[in-house]
């Protein structure tokens, strides 16, 4: 018999991610703080239960995706969170991008309550979780990821679910790893970008050359030609691009790390959300360069 899973967040992710995982033929149970957003999972069979403790007693499996940790905490520990009903030997998966001192918090707090923990964050955007093609980055013991990787392969490309390692906190310290390296391309083609653009070069070609070479880059191929067509409709919000670069500077704080590439990034990012853009995509960082170089595009 199927595993039951619980999914906690319905939202811009985590709807089409509980799809995947019900289309798979697992029972399926969900919470959300917005009713409305699962209305398409109920009609296609799930049960929409009234709290994360109600999910949790029903699951053999929860899945919590969730924007911040104190969601995570909340959804967890509150009084009717996870903790209060898990059942013995539930695998409690976290699939939030979120602190990697708070997630070591809460695995301990689900090993004593008699369960067992994974943090699973996901790359990818929007896109990868309608299409299931998500990366994702587990931390926590091998044998438990091998215990529910068939449910994250509904999720995930199979050769793109990476044991990062044993240590809860693992996976979301390489999720804010591939935070600052996608930060660090978005610098150097906004600036590449700006520098074509007011030599007077068409960036079509310029892209297009570089897309031959060594400057390759997803970075390059998405979100070039959403600079290039100034179309910054979210696959990931820049609100949540800049509690990802927080996160990455407490980490970086805490383990000694310097990240002045990430710093600079982050101030961008902290630019674009201050004049009013923290739900574009977090591509429309490059406007704040673009300005700076007293050019001057208008996002659709």
């Amino acid at each position: 018999m199927a595993q039951t899973v619980g999914f906690i967040g319905i939202g811009v992710m985590g709807r089409p991610m509980a799809g995947h995982v019900l289309a798979k033929g697992y029972p399926l149970v969900v919470h959300t703080r917005t009713p409305s957003t699962a209305a398409t999972l109920r009609e296609a069979g799930a049960r929409v239960l009234a709290t994360p403790s109600e999910v949790a007693a029903a699951s053999d499996v929860i899945i919590t995706m969730l924007p911040d940790s104190p969601d995570v905490e909340a959804v967890l520990t509150g009084p009717d969170g996870v903790l209060a009903t898990l059942q013995p030997g539930a695998v409690v998966i976290d699939m939030s991008s979120i602190s990697p001192s708070v997630t070591q918090a809460l695995a301990s707090r689900v090993f004593a309550a008699g369960g067992e923990w994974l943090d699973a964050p996901v790359s990818g955007g929007e896109v990868g979780a309608v299409n299931a093609a998500l990366s994702i980055m587990v931390g926590g013991a091998g044998a438990t990821l091998a215990q529910v990787r068939p449910i994250l392969a509904c999720m995930g490309h199979p050769d793109r679910i990476i044991h990062v390692g044993e240590a809860p906190g693992a996976g979301q310290i390489c999720k804010l790893c591939n935070q600052i390296a996608i930060g660090g391309a978005l610098a150097g083609v906004s600036e590449a970008f700006a520098l074509a653009q007011k030599a007077g070069v068409p960036l079509a070609p310029v892209r297009q050359a570089l897309l031959g070479g060594f400057a390759a880059s997803r970075v390059l191929e998405v979100h070039g030609e959403r600079m290039m067509q100034a179309h910054y409709t979210p696959g990931f919000r820049t609100r949540l691009y800049q509690k990802d670069l927080r996160l990455a500077t407490e980490a970086a704080a805490a383990a000694g790390v310097a990240l002045p590439t990430t710093a600079t990034v982050a101030q961008w990012t902290n630019a674009l959300c201050a004049a009013g853009g923290s739900e574009l995509d977090y591509s429309a960082i490059a406007t704040v360069l673009f300005r700076l170089a007293g050019l001057e595009p208008q996002p659709r």
